[in-house]
């Protein structure tokens, strides 16, 4: 299984070149190995051409490297951290995409002014306190602002997005839609002030987009 996640892993980070999400090395995609007190990470500073399944690092949760001939991430303490006290979360992506970053910039949630907000986020994207890399400040961020939030991306201020998800593609997936839609709510505020959208729909959408679209094993 550990093999078949670092290949998993190791894959996604190509989703982050594909989808302008990162520059030269920067960013991150993390899993977490089902049934054990594992995850596996990129490793510091080397190129997405260069990655390999092998490249990858695994570390303990307490982000100690366990595997690897690598040094893990400079945000493996803060992705350990989010796998600690979010136990439903089984995948974690950081990344500095441009419009995301620039909201982050500015310490400004993106207002829910779209439907796709709605069914993937359900409501705006919040914003994170500043956080210095290398420890787990940036973690401890990350839990406490998507608390009882049903956003699955939140904005570090200053720094950039970090996603989470069930699994480490829904967290790229959580990565590429927060940059999606930044771009879009401000170009939208280039021309004037978006128009929200009612909680009640909002939570209709969410309902909607989670549990009915897209196909069912079940039926």
């Amino acid at each position: 299984m550990i093999e078949e996640l670092r290949e998993t892993v190791c894959g996604l980070h190509a989703e982050l070149v594909r989808n302008n999400l990162v520059a030269w090395t920067a960013g991150n995609v993390s899993g977490r190995l089902p049934g054990a007190d594992l995850f596996v990470i990129k490793p510091s500073g080397v190129s997405y051409d260069d990655l390999t399944p092998g490249s990858m690092v695994v570390c303990d949760l307490d982000g100690a490297p366990v595997e690897g001939a690598l040094a893990p991430s400079s945000d493996t303490a803060a992705h350990a951290y989010v796998y600690r006290h979010m136990p439903q979360v089984n995948g974690v992506v950081h990344t500095h995409s441009t419009y995301a970053s620039a909201w982050a910039a500015r310490g400004e949630p993106i207002p829910c002014v779209l439907t796709a907000m709605a069914d993937e986020f359900g409501g705006a994207i919040p914003v994170g306190p500043f956080a210095l890399i290398g420890g787990d400040d940036i973690g401890r961020g990350v839990v406490e602002t998507l608390s009882g939030h049903r956003s699955r991306a939140v904005l570090m201020r200053n720094h950039g997005v970090f996603a989470v998800g069930e699994s480490p593609k829904a967290a790229v997936k959580a990565a590429v839609m927060c940059e999606d839609v930044a771009r879009t709510v401000h170009l939208s505020r280039q021309l004037g002030e978006p128009l929200p959208i009612a909680p009640a729909d909002v939570d209709r959408l969410y309902d909607r987009y989670q549990n009915v679209y897209g196909q069912r094993s079940d039926r």
